[in-house]
């Protein structure tokens, strides 16, 4: 039988899963690679790990919500991601969803 602490962290990851793609696609307004991205979600206490990161950034890719290209910096070669079009799109709805589920949580809270 699962104990709370169990309940309660799978829900936590339930929470955070959606949360963080909200917060992924809103640091993408402006371009990144991944450590970058990494490092400004963690500076706002976002953390999230490389093998959860690069999947996500992956599937956002292949659903058509980012652009990404492979450039050379530092003589490193790093994929940069960005919103595309339709991402932007995505993300002014996801935001407006975000706000008004927020209030009525709030209200409930």
């Amino acid at each position: 039988m699962p104990t709370d602490v169990d309940i309660f962290e799978t829900l936590r990851q339930e929470l955070r899963r959606g949360t963080l793609i909200l917060a992924v696609l809103a640091q993408l307004k402006v371009e990144r690679y991944g450590y970058s991205l990494r490092q400004a979600l963690a500076e706002v206490g976002l953390e999230i790990d490389e093998g959860a990161l690069y999947p996500m950034l992956r599937r956002l890719e292949s659903q058509g919500l980012l652009t990404s290209e492979w450039r050379e910096e530092d003589k490193r070669k790093k994929r940069f991601y960005r919103l595309s079009p339709e991402g932007q799109a995505v993300l002014t709805r996801l935001s407006a969803e975000w706000r008004a589920m927020n209030d009525t949580l709030q209200n409930l809270i």
